[in-house]
């Protein structure tokens, strides 16, 4: 691990975009609440979608952090459970 590059730039960007849908999400909390409690045609979607997105940006960053850390999952082995 030792002298390898730390992903810094990466884990900025996915950091502020995290952060900024967060923001967003506080600063439009009404509409948000408006279009997502909708019940007609396909309204359903778009919590799901949401849901979807902050989960990528947000894991995405997660992961960028715990690699800058040096801290990585245990490597599984064929065969092994």
């Amino acid at each position: 691990m030792k002298g390898e590059k730390k992903p810094l730039l990466p884990l900025a960007l996915s950091g502020a975009g995290s952060g900024g849908l967060y923001l967003l999400l506080f600063l439009f909390e009404e509409e948000v609440l408006r279009a997502t409690t909708r019940t007609d045609g396909l309204a359903w979607l778009l919590p799901v979608a949401m849901a979807f997105v902050f989960s990528l940006v947000h894991g995405a960053f997660t992961g960028y952090f715990w690699e800058t850390l040096g801290i990585r999952g245990k490597p599984q082995g064929k065969g092994k459970r």
